[in-house]
């Protein structure tokens, strides 16, 4: 007999895991620190594994380490549904960003064991390695290899500024796996906070994503003539700091110029030698460029090279400029959109369709099979920062939209 009533997820044992799993790598400020392949990182996955093997999931882990726990379908060779995202955080970021989607996709698989539900399909809850791109540029990388864009060489042989590479760390903390890299997948889903105020400010539970924007992020490094702060004529000057500053302004504007839909940030600079009394004479800023429509992103980066290109041209200064990261507007699946919409009228959830402003996992997962993601609000809006919060019932209303969705997608066959 059909049970019309929705099934549910614990909501109180997701609030707990969340909880757990935040004090690895806990900050002073109640954020969490667990960048990719550290010490901190190891125990976050360590924790995951063990939770999922509890669960009666079997284990697997692929070259770039990422980690695959399967809930077996009744015709385990069928494609798997997948739900999940990523374990490792910014230097200071917060509790939900990532973590939110790996237990959300544990969570689901929990609750199938507590319903005695077997599936046609395999159910996996997966973390994504290195999705930050904070410890080692550019972010996804892992998840790009799994999905065909990136090579596995490549991916392997991204460093930190120490330049250990991520082959080598993969290696110390026992993440280098030998599972072959991509494979079919039946639907992806990940669910992840909003990391903006959209939902939050208008009190809208369940966001339903129906795109990514695109990004373009590049390194800058300018170099002029370091000289002595006090004998040398403003007029004489090759100031590498200067010209990145005129170029940080212009970024701005180039964001600005494209408003309400573009963004425009210069997250990182260096100076050398970074003495008070030294005119400097190297500078190394980054770039980061999103909007929703590829064409626009085109004459946003058409903008930055003329622009940098007429800056150190009158400033005197040589300068190299690299795109290190590029992927074009994502549109979602369809029928992952729609399942997830399902989802949401099924639980009398307050929902709308949203565009995802940062990138995640899914949006190089979309290139390799059907995929979509689940929104829910953060307080304030605010994302990568060790105040970063969500409400419980925001994490229960997000979870049970997912087990609505992958319940769609997986085919249950009967009460085992």
């Amino acid at each position: 007999m059909k049970n019309d009533k929705p099934h549910q997820i614990n909501a109180e044992r997701l609030w707990q895991s969340l909880m757990d799993m935040a004090r690895i790598g806990a900050t002073d400020k109640g954020g969490s620190c667990r960048l990719a392949l550290t010490d901190e990182d190891k125990a976050g996955r360590d924790l995951f594994v063990r939770w999922c093997t509890e669960a009666g999931c079997s284990i697997s882990v692929d070259q770039m380490g990422n980690i695959f726990a399967r809930r077996a379908g009744n015709e385990p060779e069928l494609p798997s549904v997948v739900a999940g995202s990523h374990l490792d955080t910014q230097p200071t970021g917060g509790r939900f960003d990532g973590v939110y989607g790996v237990l959300t996709g544990l969570e689901v698989i929990r609750t199938l064991n507590d319903l005695g539900l077997q599936t046609k399909h395999s159910v996996e809850a997966v973390c994504w390695t290195n999705e930050e791109g904070s410890r080692f540029a550019p972010a996804m990388v892992a998840s790009g290899v799994f999905a065909g864009v990136y090579e596995l060489d490549y991916g392997l042989s991204r460093s930190d500024d120490q330049g250990r590479t991520m082959g080598e760390e993969l290696q110390r903390i026992g993440y280098a796996g030998q599972a072959p890299m991509g494979r079919p997948l039946q639907a992806y889903f990940e669910a992840h906070i909003e990391q903006g105020p959209i939902l939050v400010e208008e009190g809208t539970t369940i966001g339903i994503v129906t795109d990514a924007q695109g990004q373009r992020w590049y390194e800058i490094t300018l170099t002029g003539v370091e000289s002595h702060a006090g004998p040398t004529p403003m007029d004489r000057r090759k100031d590498a700091l200067v010209g990145a500053a005129r170029i940080i302004e212009r970024v701005n504007e180039i964001g600005l110029s494209h408003a309400p839909l573009a963004c425009s940030t210069v997250g990182m600079i260096d100076a050398y030698p970074n003495s008070r009394n030294v005119i400097p004479g190297r500078t190394f800023i980054t770039a980061d460029f999103r909007h929703p429509d590829d064409n626009v992103l085109s004459q946003m980066d058409r903008a930055l090279r003329d622009s940098v290109a007429d800056i150190c041209h009158k400033s005197g200064l040589e300068y190299e400029l690299e795109q290190i990261f590029y992927y074009a507007p994502v549109p979602f699946d369809k029928g992952c959109i729609s399942a997830v919409r399902a989802g949401a009228d099924q639980m009398g959830y307050s929902a709308r369709e949203i565009v995802a402003g940062a990138g995640h996992d899914a949006c190089f997962i979309a290139q390799a099979a059907p995929t979509s993601m689940i929104f829910i609000p953060c307080v304030d809006g605010i994302s990568h920062n060790e105040v970063e919060d969500i409400k419980p019932e925001w994490a229960t209303a997000g979870a049970n939209v997912m087990l609505q969705a992958i319940l769609e997608k997986s085919g249950v066959l009967e009460h085992s």
